[in-house]
């Protein structure tokens, strides 16, 4: 009997223990998951431009640095400090949509004969290639949304650089919640990927 009953009381020991286990495995498990707003770039302008049908485009990924390499939504606080928004963050990788959106807005034109991504299979005549200095909200003064995207054109064909510039569009929060603030990033890239298409279209 004593044996049985020492037997009885392992027995139980270990299920409670498991038991435990499963539980913490569990809780661990809830506490891993994101709870934040996700948001995605939205604005598609229409672009206005000369007709470059003969030409096809490639748009390589943007490059940034690491704070805006990321899904986060970066607010900058002062010149050198930011933080990013709580509770919210980007569908993607920040350069994938707005590589995306830039696909988009070249497409929509359909001013060009071709415009794709890298290992799409076009044959190539230009490059827009893209880095995205400003992508953020400063609350210096009043919220506003900030991009800032260097852009230059590569002929393919011949590895020069055919044009190069800075654009930059602010857009004022209208409010202080986080759908707010999105929609001022979203107003200022749209201003500036038509301001890059426009651009090259022209260009080339």
């Amino acid at each position: 009997m004593a044996l049985s009953r020492e037997g009885s009381g392992r027995k139980a020991g270990s299920t409670g223990i498991a038991v435990a286990i499963a539980i913490a495995a569990l809780l661990a498990g809830c506490a891993g998951k994101a709870n934040n707003d996700t948001y995605g770039l939205t604005a598609s302008p229409l672009v206005e431009g000369p007709a470059a049908t003969s030409r096809q485009i490639l748009i390589p990924e943007p490059t940034a640095l690491k704070a805006l390499d990321s899904d986060q939504v970066v607010i900058r606080l002062s010149g050198a400090e930011i933080q990013y928004l709580a509770k919210s963050q980007w569908s993607d990788r920040l350069p994938k949509m707005v590589q995306a959106k830039l696909v988009q807005t070249f497409e929509n034109t359909g001013k060009v004969g071709g415009v794709g991504k890298p290992g799409e299979g076009l044959a190539i005549d230009y490059q827009v290639i893209t880095d995205i200095r400003s992508f953020e909200i400063s609350t210096e003064g009043a919220d506003t949304g900030v991009v800032e995207i260097f852009a230059k054109i590569l002929n393919d064909r011949t590895g020069t650089v055919v044009a190069q510039k800075v654009f930059r569009a602010t857009a004022p929060a209208r409010g202080t919640s986080n759908p707010a603030f999105i929609a001022a990033l979203d107003a200022a890239f749209e201003q500036v990927s038509a301001d890059i298409v426009s651009w090259t279209l022209k260009a080339i």
